[in-house]
């Protein structure tokens, strides 16, 4: 008989809930990572998976201090926005909101980028965090990156926290010309057919077919294409571009929304800006049309050559790409560049590293546009960026990921004085 586990209610706040023990809590509300915040046991509980206004019984994992770490182990009251998940399995794998109602999913994304502002960078916001929906909530990725365990003939993605593999039979994530390569290699690993020691698989998908990394046929990954607000990108499965095709529209609109427009008159200091974290040039074609040069700045040497190509091929000779990581680019670009009017920026989900962070004050921007992927370091920096002279002027979240906690979110900021 497996032992008995201590039980502890909500008001029992004397004798601290341990690992092993199972606690009784309501979930108040969504914090950052995604999940639901309740009391119990003598302790601040984070319990997965959590819908705000469930009664649950949960089992405490790990304990920090006066917090832990909780999993569901019954629910005993649902919460009003809690549906039930149609893929289950994808929950492991990130898909951590899908059993949330998508109006509960956004209202979640809002209060956790406010969090982040409120505790890390402490700003105050008097209203709710702006956040353009997604039209797709399923079927809207342009891009995977699925694994491979072939000793077990397991296709799918790692489970969070772990390096296991989940099988993951059908994948909803994905555009439907993704979920049709993903079947076909179901296939061939259950046939025996895929080189050995593979381990990963990216995808992506264009308007005119799939770009699969590696190729399989000894040949470079097929080469892509994706029209983005009236430009066209070319790329591979080897570079990142952006998740969810179906909201990149209103991102790039959002992230240009302070700069000039198209055909404005620019005064001596307001013709250059500059895109850092380039990628393959989502934001620096549409910079370009809208300053007398643009420089952009990227690390991965294959997504900066794209970058050039998709400047070339729009007819834009006013663009100009560096091949460089940011930081180091920027430990000197002031002497080179001056004073930059208008910086874009969009980095990785560990958001600036100090050495990019000194150098961008160095170029004392007048503004600043902000695109992340994480609010916590987003947050973090805004932080620093508002103790070095400048004030936020607007903030919206965008849906990139639906059925997951993640969110994108662009901060616009300028310099003071």
């Amino acid at each position: 008989m497996p032992p008995r586990r201590k039980i502890v209610k909500s008001s029992t706040r004397m004798l601290p809930a341990r690992p092993g023990d199972i606690a009784e809590t309501t979930i108040e509300r969504i914090v950052p990572g995604g999940l639901g915040l309740g009391y119990g046991g003598g302790r601040t509980l984070f319990v997965s998976r959590a819908a705000v206004g469930d009664v649950l019984k949960v089992h405490i994992d790990r304990d920090q201090g006066r917090v832990a770490h909780a999993s569901i182990v019954e629910i005993l009251t649902p919460g009003p926005n809690r549906i039930e998940p149609p893929y289950p399995r994808l929950a492991d794998c990130g898909a951590d909101f899908q059993h949330l109602t998508y109006d509960a999913q956004l209202a979640a994304r809002q209060a956790i980028v406010a969090d982040c502002l409120r505790r890390i960078a402490g700003i105050e916001l008097l209203e709710p965090v702006p956040i353009i929906p997604s039209p797709d909530q399923w079927r809207y990725r342009v891009r995977a990156e699925w694994r491979l365990d072939p000793r077990a003939d397991v296709l799918g993605y790692l489970k969070h926290g772990s390096h296991d593999v989940v099988d993951i039979p059908y994948d909803p994530l994905v555009l439907p010309a993704l979920s049709e390569v993903y079947e076909d290699l179901r296939l061939r690993l259950t046939n025996g057919e895929l080189p050995d020691g593979l381990r990963e698989i990216r995808c992506a998908a264009g308007d005119n077919g799939v770009s699969l990394a590696p190729s399989f046929n000894g040949q470079p990954s097929q080469v892509v294409t994706l029209e983005v607000a009236g430009e066209t990108y070319a790329f591979d499965a080897n570079c990142f571009f952006q998740a969810n095709l179906c909201v990149l529209d209103m991102l790039v609109e959002e992230a240009l929304k302070y700069a000039p427009r198209p055909g404005d008159v620019l005064s001596p200091a307001t013709r250059k800006a500059l895109d850092l974290y380039c990628g393959v040039g989502l934001f620096t074609l549409p910079l370009a049309r809208r300053f007398e040069q643009t420089i952009g700045v990227e690390a991965h040497a294959e997504a900066a050559g794209y970058a050039r190509l998709n400047a070339d091929a729009a007819g834009l000779n006013n663009v100009r790409i560096e091949t460089d990581s940011v930081e180091r680019w920027l430990e000197n670009a002031y002497r080179t560049h001056g004073r930059v009017p208008f910086v874009l920026l969009d980095p990785p989900r560990t958001g600036l590293p100090t050495p990019a962070m000194q150098g961008l004050l160095r170029l004392r921007p007048q503004r600043i546009a902000y695109v992340s992927c994480d609010p916590a370091t987003l947050a973090r920096d805004i932080r620093v960026l508002v103790g070095s002279g400048y004030e936020l002027l607007d903030l919206v979240a965008i849906d990139m990921f639906p059925q997951t906690h993640h969110v994108e979110t662009v901060a616009h900021l300028a310099r003071v004085g």
